[in-house]
């Protein structure tokens, strides 16, 4: 819904905050020069927040939308700066409209719409009918457009979410497969390899603003995933983006003394080597920039900037945002995401040490093989002496006060996701997981309740796959099991309820998914990828309700 906003006269902490992120959005020399290599209107100073600065943050001030992502992918009709401009000259006129101006001057885009849901039909069958309605195919987005060009086609999430995005895609491309619709995940793979090439990174996703950050790194998994059905050239042909990716989140480390972080490395006073999440900006996100600006506001001890990069950071851990990455486990305001070393984020950058060895193996490089696998067993290592938590669970390490996390949530499976965890400590983790995780709508993401999507209640899909492939992998296939068919009967519960698949699920089935920054949104991508995989795994799970 839109709204009108005669006069938009900033509250002074508030204008105070954006004369101050306003200030900071010109990059730095430093970030300039850290900065990927880009041209044109796909530069990284090309963001929506930098393109029109006093335009956009009048608008995301006075709520234009109801979602402040609307205005950060609307689409300037003609060139930013005029606009802007134009915007300076007429906006203390009598009776100046703030929406008619924007209304003239951009294309304001729309919820992407899913199918309605067919009587009869099983959740198979319709996550099968979903996907072509949520391709697209857009290789050169129009002029002014935030929109990164894609060669091949994609499927976006749904909902707020009209672009590719990274972590999301592999669980994406899991039900693609078992859907038959291969291609479409080639292409998907062939357009993240591109991303890299272009921008030196995958960003969060394909706009413009997203290109300050990264997701979590799924894309040596999305090549294993290629492999299995395409052999061996697969990795010889991705061999350079993956050392590319690895080269960004590495950035810097060389460099470290003992004690030292610097962007998204960290080397402890031991000498480990391991990873963090950050942002390359320190201002409000665009996609959020109210958000932002009120989280900063409501914690007057603390610098702005320094509450946007860890904002920022959060965003780039894909769990943005959870009790994990806050310094009084309930407070936006105290989030310290650079803070920490995640369990998930390394157990990840391990799969792609791996993978990167087996590709340079396969491409007869034993130099590079003996190089990656020698950093993969000094991270497996580094996660064994400083990621676990002696209560018997993997967790988070705070880098600053030099201890594990006390905190069990659903990241705590992924050693076991990337075969890292010895039999032991796997058996461990999967008993605190089943005595403070699991739940009759499938495993929680956190214990706490804390407002924050990726806390509880909330369920989601990639973490209940990762859960599920990480427990059969040591053994254990009950609880692996019964936190599949708990998930799955969750999703048909809301399905039959609402005809349609969300974003996130209520794990203890009393209600629907919610919490964060902005409404449950419909779909999903994730959620019909793992959905669409689990029932293959799982047969027996697939209901034929009719809805």
């Amino acid at each position: 819904m839109n709204r009108r906003a005669p006069a938009f006269a900033l509250h002074p902490a508030l204008a105070a905050l954006l004369l101050g992120s306003l200030c900071g959005c010109v990059p730095t020399a430093a970030q300039r020069e850290n900065a990927p290599a880009t041209t044109g209107v796909h530069a990284p100073d090309a963001t929506p927040d930098l393109a029109y600065p006093a335009l956009f943050a009048a608008v995301q001030h006075a709520e234009l939308f109801d979602d402040q992502k609307t205005f950060a992918d609307a689409r300037p009709l003609r060139d930013p700066a005029g606009i802007d401009a134009d915007f300076l000259e007429k906006r203390d006129a009598p009776g100046f409209d703030l929406m008619g101006f924007v209304q003239a001057n951009f294309d304001i885009p729309a919820q992407v719409a899913t199918a309605e849901v067919k009587v009869g039909r099983t959740l198979a069958a319709h996550i099968d009918g979903l996907w072509p309605r949520l391709t697209r195919t857009d290789p050169a987005p129009l002029p002014y457009d935030s929109r990164l060009p894609l060669r091949r086609s994609y499927v976006v999430p749904g909902g707020r979410f009209r672009e590719m995005y990274y972590w999301d895609s592999y669980f994406t491309m899991l039900g693609l497969i078992e859907s038959g619709e291969r291609e479409r995940a080639r292409d998907m793979l062939a357009n993240f390899a591109a991303l890299i090439d272009e921008y030196g990174h995958i960003p969060n996703g394909a706009r413009t603003y997203y290109l300050s950050r990264s997701q979590p790194p799924y894309f040596s998994h999305m090549v294993e995933l290629e492999a299995r059905t395409d052999g061996d050239d697969v990795y010889r042909r991705y061999l350079p983006q993956l050392r590319r990716e690895y080269a960004f989140w590495m950035r810097g480390a060389e460099r470290l003394a003992p004690g030292q972080a610097s962007r998204r490395v960290v080397r402890l006073a031991d000498g480990s080597v391991l990873n963090r999440y950050w942002d390359d900006r320190d201002t409000p996100r665009p996609e959020a920039w109210l958000h932002d600006v009120r989280t900063a506001a409501s914690a007057p001890d603390r610098p702005a900037p320094d509450v946007f990069r860890e904002l920022r950071a959060g965003a780039e851990s894909g769990w943005d945002y959870s009790s994990r990455w806050l310094g009084d486990r309930k407070t936006l305001g105290t989030i310290r995401t650079t803070q920490y070393a995640p369990v998930d984020l390394n157990s990840l950058m391990h799969h792609l040490e791996t993978t990167i060895a087996l590709a340079c193996r396969k491409a007869a490089q034993p130099d590079c093989a003996r190089e990656f696998d020698d950093r993969a067993a000094k991270r497996a290592a580094a996660l064994s002496m400083h990621l676990w938590n002696a209560d018997g669970f993997y967790a988070d390490y705070d880098i600053e006060r030099r201890q594990v996390s006390a905190q069990v949530t659903a990241a705590a499976l992924y050693p076991l996701f990337a075969g890292i965890a010895s039999p032991q400590r796997a058996k461990l983790t999967a008993l605190a997981v089943r005595a403070q995780l699991l739940q009759p709508g499938g495993l929680l993401t956190t214990t706490l309740r804390t407002g924050q999507q990726w806390d509880a209640p909330n369920a989601w899909a990639p973490l209940q796959w990762v859960a599920v492939e990480g427990l059969d992998r040591y053994g254990e296939a009950a609880l692996a099991r019964e936190i599949a068919t708990n998930f799955l009967r969750e999703v048909q519960r809301v399905f039959d309820a609402r005809h349609k698949l969300v974003e996130k699920y209520d794990a203890t089935g009393q209600a629907h998914g919610g919490g964060g920054e902005y409404p449950l949104q419909d779909g999903f991508g994730w959620t019909n990828g793992v959905v669409r995989a689990l029932l293959v795994r799982y047969p027996e799970a697939q209901s034929q309700r009719a809805p």
